[in-house]
């Protein structure tokens, strides 16, 4: 064996190789990522609707006929909650002029004040930076993303159905291809389970935190409560700054519709929700259920947001259960796995 041949074969050698090869990788998936979202989603899509399938065939129901209905569920449910949120904000888009008037007025009247005791103010700068339009164009910006990926709706809905229709089939298929004793399928059957119970805990936390962010808004009076209840429970599916994200506009709403006291008393609520729901309630159940730290889930949620946009966001805590699983498979990697675990 010569030199060079036995130096690629070290240790750290090997390491900056997979190293290399990881940046290839992840450089193709970010080129990629505008083919790659709706096939990731369509994946994720399946793995939730493969429990109500099999639910279906157990009780004798033919497979195409338990797919057709599982899909007409999700298109249904899919289709009431965007036209909700599309009439929704259009009814507000067309309010907005009537919040920035009044937003303009309470300004004035504080920089009035504000001069009576020698301190000039800026109501244009001061609009620059508390415009309830620029709140919602950041919320926008993530529902533009998300509304990207349903322009490829149809082939997000035939991959669904494909890869049902095979569900059936593939447990057969991975034995006979890999054999009897592979772990392929016990790989894949553990990471379906984690992402079923991801997604059952954090619509659980979801909908805890778009509940109580409603009954708060409806109950200091502020317009569109429902709305923001939605807003908070779809925008907490993206970890650690969703909820954030979803208390900004209606901060600002509470502001110009009732003044800073109430928005003081709105922020304050968001916060007290947030800290129970993001910071207690779900740490714990994903810790104990998912084994991911806190740390693995917030850098993961910034890294896959970087390379597959705000759908990587909604999907990081599942694509890095998939990274971990791998990893726990393959021995030299499985050091990495324990330290994305929880203990």
């Amino acid at each position: 064996m010569s030199q060079n041949d036995s130096q690629i074969g070290t240790p750290s050698s090997s390491m900056l190789v997979t190293l290399a090869a990881s940046v290839i990788v992840i450089a193709g998936m970010k080129t990629a990522a505008s083919m790659m979202v709706p096939f990731l989603l369509a994946i994720f899509i399946a793995i939730l609707s493969t429990p109500l399938m099999m639910w279906l065939t157990e009780r004798k129901v033919p497979t195409t006929i338990a797919v057709v209905m599982v899909m007409a569920l999700i298109v249904t449910f899919a289709f009431v909650i965007g036209s909700f949120i599309g009439t929704s904000l259009n009814d507000f888009y067309g309010d907005l002029p009537v919040y920035e008037e009044k937003l303009k007025a309470q300004l004035l009247q504080a920089a009035q004040w504000l001069k009576s005791m020698n301190i000039e103010l800026n109501v244009d700068e001061l609009l620059n930076y508390f415009d309830p339009s620029t709140a919602m164009k950041m919320v926008g910006k993530i529902f533009a993303g998300l509304g990207g990926v349903l322009a490829n709706a149809f082939l997000i809905i035939f991959t669904v159905i494909f890869i049902l229709l095979e569900a059936s089939t593939f447990r057969g298929k991975a034995q006979r291809a890999f054999g009897n004793g592979t772990s392929a399928v016990e790989a894949f059957a553990r990471f379906s389970q984690s992402v079923q119970q991801y997604l059952k805990i954090k619509t659980l936390v979801s909908m805890g935190t778009g509940t109580a962010a409603g009954l708060l808004c409806w109950f200091l009076g502020v317009d569109y409560a429902v709305l923001w209840a939605l807003m908070a429970f779809l925008l907490n599916y993206i970890p650690n700054i969703g909820s954030i994200i979803a208390a900004v506009p209606a901060a600002l709403i509470a502001l110009v519709q009732l003044g800073p006291g109430a928005m003081l008393v709105l922020a304050a609520g968001y916060v007290v929700i947030n800290t129970i729901f993001g910071n207690v309630v779900e740490p714990r159940l994903m810790g104990r259920s998912l084994g991911l730290s806190t740390l693995v889930v917030f850098v993961s949620l910034v890294f896959w947001g970087w390379v597959l946009g705000p759908v990587g966001m909604l999907l990081s805590v599942p694509l890095t259960m998939v990274v971990k699983i791998a990893l726990e498979e393959t021995e030299r990697y499985r050091w990495l796995a324990i330290l994305l675990d929880h203990d």
